[in-house]
């Protein structure tokens, strides 16, 4: 078990909210309360460092020296950037890992979902039941090593192309238990893999995108699903998706206020998206 200035307080925090005789007294809840404003404010200042937690120190003694082998048995570096792909349609998500000299992207592993809530088309509200479509990015302070669903990370919903339609909802994960409601789960050992990949690009610098599609937009698929009201939404999405399967190299993605659109930069060396 490892504890840093990073986990420290987190995890002092952690125990309290465990203690049913703490939570119950109003004095004390107020303690809770500001604590855990001061926590927030803790970890975003700790930019790059993501938090841990008991628990998520047992689960790195027990996988990541497997994983890191598994990843160098297939040509990987454990820390080289991530980024993740989500079909919602064929229930799965992608893993992929750039080369540093390079920048260039390779399949690490694909990895099933259990579980996402509602059907094809991006979440409008809040409580509607539907799991986002998008382009997200995952950082430090979106780690969630505490996860009553064994480990998860925020995507990042609202992004600023949400906020700018008005869009509401919060606290949309990837996380593990297989059970989901407006989240995409996978099995507890898929998130161990796939969290510990997330958290080992972001420590080495490298915020994670994650693009999130309602089907491989192959042009069969995009001729199947035309009828869609969400096409137009799709089409756009679109532009994201050809990019990177032309080039290997998640796009920069912007948003024009004006069209109401993702927009592409044409920087493919430039990691950092919405």
């Amino acid at each position: 078990m490892v504890f840093n200035k990073y986990t420290r307080i987190p995890n002092l925090i952690w125990d309290l909210i465990k203690d049913p005789d703490f939570r119950q007294d109003a004095r004390r809840r107020t303690i809770l309360h500001t604590l855990l404003a001061m926590t927030v404010l803790f970890l975003s200042a700790c930019a790059g460092q993501p938090p841990s937690s008991p628990h998520l120190e047992g689960v790195r003694a027990q996988r990541e020296a497997l994983l890191v082998s598994q990843l160098n048995a297939s040509r990987f570096g454990y820390g080289w950037p991530a980024f993740i792909r989500v079909f919602k349609e064929e229930a799965v998500m992608e893993v992929w890992l750039a080369h540093p000299d390079t920048g260039v992207y390779d399949l690490y592993r694909e990895y099933p979902i259990c579980k996402f809530s509602g059907t094809l088309g991006p979440k409008i509200a809040e409580g509607d039941g539907q799991a986002p479509e998008g382009f997200y990015t995952v950082r430090a302070r979106q780690m969630n090593p505490w996860s009553g669903h064994h480990l998860s990370f925020n995507l990042g919903y609202p992004n600023e192309y949400d906020k700018m339609l008005g869009r509401t909802g919060n606290l949309l994960m990837i996380h593990g238990g297989c059970k989901s409601i407006g989240c995409f789960a996978v099995t507890d050992e898929a998130i161990e893999d796939i969290y510990l990949i997330t958290e080992a690009s972001i420590k080495a610098e490298h915020n994670v995108p994650v693009h999130i599609f309602p089907f491989r937009m192959s042009p069969e698929n995009m001729l199947r699903h035309a009828g869609s009201e969400w096409m137009p939404f799709w089409e756009n999405l679109k532009q994201g998706y050809d990019y990177f399967e032309s080039r290997r190299i998640p796009p920069t993605i912007g948003v024009d206020p004006a069209l109401r659109r993702y927009y592409l930069q044409e920087n493919p060396l430039n990691f950092i998206m919405y």
